[in-house]
């Protein structure tokens, strides 16, 4: 359902929410109204646009009163004649007045003003609406369509409505926002691609060479190979955009590592999305829901569903459903997700994002847990309390491969000093080779010859007796990139 960000999002709803019609304006008995759920959004000078994915309704395609599926997007010029059917004012024509206009809307809330872009439409006078309109409120989210001569309307969409006059302009219009850019903006298309398409662009598992230079994945120290699951001949057990190694001891991955292109990603929903054992795995070698039943353990994604959510809408929503395979899940404790460093250990993939210059806005990481002997035991298992993060990428400036690795911990990293269960988490960016010692990986020399850390981008810390360690506490957001 192709709407308004205003009419299916606004300033008091979230991307995932139960979409109804008719709306509550109409009929509340929302608990029986329910058609969707919002997946995208956009407010800005792309439009005033969302789009909710149909669920439990049947779909006509045809354009209400116009008795017409739309089967292209079209551009408008001055003078082109285009019609609507509205929930208001019903079936109306106008004619294109202004192209490449930007409005200033006030949406309210936290939103407040907003500049818009689009086209403003006039009456037809040939073909003049009730009253003298041609659009009413109620009417947002309306198709505008390209019209013939005769005001018969074509399958071409020219525009999506969104407005009409302001008080400080009582002449009568129209406004919507270019069809093509909503669509582009919104990553939607009046047809899906081809299955063989879907299937050929489909990477399986981690990508070596996803940033140019080929990234292997990291080997299990000699200390650590017997631990190493094998599935179906293999210790490495691929999926949609990440891959990873099981550990037979503890149940759970070793480390997960996927890629992220940044530049398309997609806001996809996990609405109706549940864990689930992977079948591939025997489900005795996956730490499943008893582990969760009634405390207040989360189930902690390694991978996070955000990052592997790319590429055609297929893929990408595979990829959002192995996301929540229990393989790519930890149980993490409530001080965990409590601990002031959360935050911080959520924003690492959006700072560097936003504040370093990634070429092409692609990203590789690897992530897992660190497994100690003092780990908490819960029924059966050990409670990881911490984990690490490693990310890779290409900085556009210089084109050289940079690579940063972080771990959140109880330790005090500087001091080697084991802090009690009880203490916060502190989140601390360490080398490459520091990591490798406390996670019994092997790390490829491409990533270690990136590392901040060797070459020389981040200074070394100084522990309590004076000696230098390739370790430095992370406080803040600004202190993340370093």
């Amino acid at each position: 359902m192709l709407s308004n960000w205003h009419v299916l999002h606004t300033p008091r709803g979230t991307l995932g929410d139960v979409i109804v019609q008719p709306g509550p304006f109409d009929d509340n008995d929302v608990d029986r109204n329910g058609a969707g759920v919002l997946v995208r959004s956009h407010l800005g000078t792309a439009g005033d646009c969302a789009i909710a994915r149909i669920e439990g309704r049947g779909i006509d395609r045809s354009v209400v009163e116009l008795n017409v599926p739309i089967a292209h997007l079209g551009r408008v010029e001055q003078g082109d004649r285009v019609v609507k059917s509205g929930r208001t004012t019903d079936v109306t024509y106008g004619i294109v007045k202004r192209t490449d206009v930007l409005s200033k809307i006030d949406y309210g809330g936290n939103v407040g003003e907003q500049m818009i872009g689009g086209f403003e439409i006039g009456p037809d006078p040939e073909r003049p609406g009730p009253g003298g309109e041609i659009s009413m409120g109620g009417d947002s989210g309306s198709a505008w369509l390209i019209s013939d001569e005769d005001g018969k309307a074509t399958d071409v969409m020219a525009g999506l409505h969104f407005a009409g006059e302001g008080a400080d302009n009582p002449e009568e219009h129209a406004l919507a926002c270019y069809a093509h850019a909503v669509f582009q903006k919104l990553e939607i298309a009046l047809e899906p691609p081809a299955v063989a398409e879907i299937l050929e662009a489909a990477p399986e598992g981690w990508d070596e060479t996803f940033l140019g230079e080929r990234i292997e994945l990291p080997r299990l120290a000699s200390t650590a190979t017997a631990d190493a699951l094998e599935v179906n001949g293999s210790t490495v057990v691929p999926y949609t955009h990440f891959s990873l190694t099981m550990s037979q001891d503890r149940r759970m991955a070793r480390f997960v590592a996927w890629n992220v292109d940044g530049a398309h990603l997609r806001k996809l929903s996990r609405n109706g999305l549940k864990f689930e054992f992977d079948a591939r795995i025997d489900e005795g070698d996956q730490v499943g829901d008893d582990a969760y039943v009634d405390n207040k353990l989360d189930r902690g994604h390694l991978a996070r569903r955000a990052d592997l959510c790319w590429g055609p809408i297929a893929e990408a929503r595979r990829a959002n459903r192995e996301s929540f395979l229990f393989t790519n899940i930890t149980p993490q404790h409530q001080a965990f997700n409590q601990s002031s460093r959360g935050g911080l250990w959520g924003q690492l993939e959006d700072a560097i994002f936003e504040d370093a210059r990634v070429a092409k806005l692609r990203l590789s990481v690897l992530a897992g847990p660190i497994f100690k002997k003092r780990d908490v035991p819960h029924r059966g298992i050990l409670v990881p309390s911490d984990f690490w993060k490693l990310l890779a990428y290409v900085d556009e400036d210089t084109e050289d491969l940079r690579a940063k690795a972080y771990i959140v911990t109880q330790d005090n990293l500087l001091d080697d000093i084991e802090a009690l269960a009880l203490d916060d988490f502190r989140l601390f960016q360490v080398s490459l080779r520091e990591l490798e010692e406390r996670v019994h990986l092997e790390l490829p020399a491409v990533l270690r010859r990136a590392d901040d850390f060797s070459a020389g981008r981040t200074p070394e810390a100084l522990s309590s007796k004076g000696e230098r360690k390739a370790v430095r506490e992370v406080r803040s957001r600004a202190e993340l990139l370093g």
